[in-house]
């Protein structure tokens, strides 16, 4: 029968009272205690997910399983220090389902606070979870994986967070399958002393594996000798910028090296799908590109005052969320950044004394628009070329699929013109 207590907490100012919901024992309603004593009934019986699970003190939870009901598991500790589970046996899962989900029998949240988990035995690992219907979550908060063979399988859950966790010791492996709608966090987190024979990467890619919203991570991680972050690859993020490293600070070994090959094997910084900024011991990625003239072309002017594609031959360098659909266009093949700045250097030979004009074309869907123009005369140079110098820096807003590309206008003859050697654009985020 429940309970009301009084409980007045004395201060130098102020007395405040307090009134708590407890049992006939003096234990809260909502609070299941997990011992030594009791785990194979507690966590190892049937879950009632109207209570939370407090681990009091470091369990040898041994080969008990703990099945993670549709409606969800609340589990907590006093700290990662104090609380903990722990197991030695072999071709063991620690978290598991009843079923793989869609029938009522999967699992629903499993939210976890303030402990640690060690499991050590060979072929074991931590979960083995499928979400019931695709809409939970798997969070936790200053969660601790002491040298674990695998941290398991996660199945189509909605959203995955983690703050404050940390990993040491083992190769505590993650794998992520399936259709994943909500994302995943892990953030303030730390990695140390990982096994150096492990080849599985930290966080990896499951069957069917699809992640709709983003990954982000500003993990502290030092890796194995032979062990990736990741092995994510473009196709698993299909909206852009959705794998987001930022802030990260990456070694293998205590050595900081972002050309490591084998830090994201299957995937790289400029790729569409990636947004990395400010890592350390990782690349980041560059929004833009640079566009050279390799090869002079003549553009033809018929009329006065009437603007002609201007002509040439170029090479592109290090495009990100940007490619050449055509000489002289480059597109935004993504949505964010959408705010960039253009800086040009052209020299343009034409009719001496006549005057050029040079516009930077955004076609939006066939929509076009001049974002920038510069007037410059053609100098009459005895001996010589009859040139004129068009530099400036302006901006852009693009969005996705609208590309850019440069026009020429003759304001006072017919002239031709052609685009000289030397001649470069390009394009980056602000």
């Amino acid at each position: 029968m429940a309970e009301i207590v009084s409980i007045t907490v004395s201060e130098v100012t102020e007395n405040v009272a307090i009134s708590v919901y407890t049992d006939a024992s003096g234990g809260f309603l909502k609070r299941v205690i997990v011992n030594q004593d009791n785990v194979a009934t507690t966590l190892g019986g049937v879950i009632d997910s109207t209570k939370e699970y407090f681990i009091d003190g470091i369990i040898d939870i041994g080969t008990t399983q703990i099945t993670v009901p549709a409606t969800g598991m609340t589990l907590k500790g006093y700290s990662f220090d104090i609380s903990g589970l722990t197991s030695s046996a072999n071709n063991y899962t620690m978290f598991i389902s009843a079923s793989t989900g869609g029938d009522g029998n999967g699992s629903g949240n499993l939210l976890g606070l303030d402990y640690f988990i060690e499991v050590t035995g060979t072929n074991s690992k931590v979960y083995e979870l499928y979400d019931d219907t695709g809409f939970n979550a798997f969070e936790f908060v200053r969660i601790n994986y002491i040298n674990c063979t695998s941290l398991g399988d996660i199945f189509n859950y909605r959203q995955g967070l983690e703050n404050g966790t940390g990993r040491f010791g083992g190769s505590p492996s993650l794998t992520l399958h399936g259709l994943w709608r909500g994302g995943y966090r892990i953030a303030t987190s730390i990695v140390r002393s990982l096994s150096d024979t492990t080849t599985e990467p930290l966080f990896k890619e499951g069957t069917a594996f699809q992640m709709n919203s983003r990954f982000l991570s500003d993990i502290n991680c030092d890796l194995g000798t032979l062990q990736p972050l990741l092995n994510f690859s473009p196709a698993n993020f299909p909206n852009p910028s959705t794998l987001q490293l930022k802030g990260v600070e990456l070694t293998r070994d205590g050595v900081y090296d972002s050309e490591d090959a084998n830090l994201t094997p299957n995937i790289s910084a400029s790729d569409l799908s990636c947004e990395w900024k400010g890592n350390n011991g990782l690349f980041n990625t560059y929004v833009g590109g640079i566009s050279d003239l390799s090869a002079e072309v003549l553009t033809s002017i018929a009329l006065t005052d009437t603007a002609y594609t201007l002509n040439g031959s170029f090479v592109n360098t290090d495009l990100q969320h940007f490619d050449s659909p055509s000489d002289g266009k480059l597109r935004h093949l993504g949505n964010t950044p959408r705010d960039f700045g253009v800086l040009f250097n052209f020299i343009l030979e034409g009719t001496a004394n006549e005057e050029y004009l040079i516009s930077l074309i955004k076609d939006s869907g066939g929509s076009e628009t001049v974002v920038n123009t510069q007037l410059r005369r053609i100098a009459n140079q005895a001996g010589g070329r009859d040139v004129a110098y068009f530099n400036s820096k302006f901006r852009v807003t693009l969005n996705q699929n609208d590309f850019v590309y440069w026009k020429v206008t003759n304001k006072t003859g017919v002239g031709d013109c052609t685009l000289e050697l030397d001649s470069d654009w390009s394009i980056e985020e602000r």
